[in-house]
């Protein structure tokens, strides 16, 4: 794999932050070590799926009810590893998931509930990647979902005036974080973490076809990122700035003033 990219080492940190994606497992394959990394450094943070992976099974006579159960339970017990304060399952059709106005509500109402400085999602621009193979459809559609209710969404106190009225005023998330990206602009050194983000992927055996090869290609994947900063391991994203912080250092105290509101699910 080759990289042309020279990348910035991540100093940022959010107090709070919230990742969304489309299946059970795809945090864990993402940015779980990030996540890990910033929940022991004091910030505090919300996991959001948008399907329940009913449709992630290879023989067809599974009951996609029981597979949604047994994902959600093998996405709790990972979440709970990494640290997450919570997990939010949106219920949305695997494989069928679509960004609608629907979704958006969804996800306009957790980032309103939780209030999260940053927002980790799949870069919805990502269809090829360059190093060969898919993204998944569902992966780009929760991104792009994820975009668009961030900004202007959650902010416009005009959309969906009734979470305002509910008691959901609009939120500014400041910073997205995309990550399984083809135009990384930052990585995080995960060399402290990344064994919490394999055992995280463990609590996920419905899904994982070749144990014996989990570890040794999530530890090469974290490596070769790693060598593009000078560290063990890596986690790279995308980071798209969408409003600066108001002075130097403010980023240590966001987990101190923010309110301590959870999404219920």
């Amino acid at each position: 794999m080759t990289h042309d990219t020279v990348l910035a080492v991540n100093t940022w940190r959010p107090g709070r932050f919230m990742v969304i994606v489309a299946h059970p497992d795809d945090a864990d394959f993402g940015p779980a070590a990030t996540a890990a990394r910033w929940i022991d450094e004091g910030s505090e943070a919300w996991l959001v799926c948008c399907t329940s992976g009913d449709a992630g099974a290879d023989d067809w006579r599974q009951d996609p009810l029981e597979l949604a159960a047994t994902r959600e339970s093998e996405q709790r017990e990972a979440a709970r590893i990494i640290g997450y304060a919570g997990i939010s399952f949106l219920h949305q059709p695997d494989g069928a998931l679509a960004n609608d106005l629907a979704l958006r509500e969804q996800l306009v109402r957790e980032i309103r509930t939780f209030r999260p400085d940053a927002v980790l999602c799949v870069d919805p621009e990502t269809v090829f990647y360059t190093d060969g193979g898919v993204n998944h459809v569902d992966h780009r559609t929760a991104g792009l979902a994820a975009v668009d209710a961030v900004y202007p969404a959650a902010r416009n106190a005009m959309a969906f005036p009734w979470l305002a009225r509910d008691g959901l005023a609009p939120h500014n998330v400041r910073r997205l974080f995309l990550f399984w990206t083809n135009r990384p602009t930052a990585a995080v050194d995960v060399g402290a973490t990344l064994d919490r983000k394999l055992e995280a992927l463990r609590a996920h055996p419905s899904q994982i076809r070749q144990p014996e090869r989990l570890e040794p290609r999530i530890r090469e994947w974290a490596r070769e990122e790693g060598e593009r900063i000078g560290v063990e391991a890596a986690e790279v994203f995308r980071v798209v700035v969408i409003d600066e912080d108001e002075e130097p250092g403010a980023d240590a105290a966001m987990a101190a003033e923010a309110a301590p509101v959870k999404p219920a699910g």
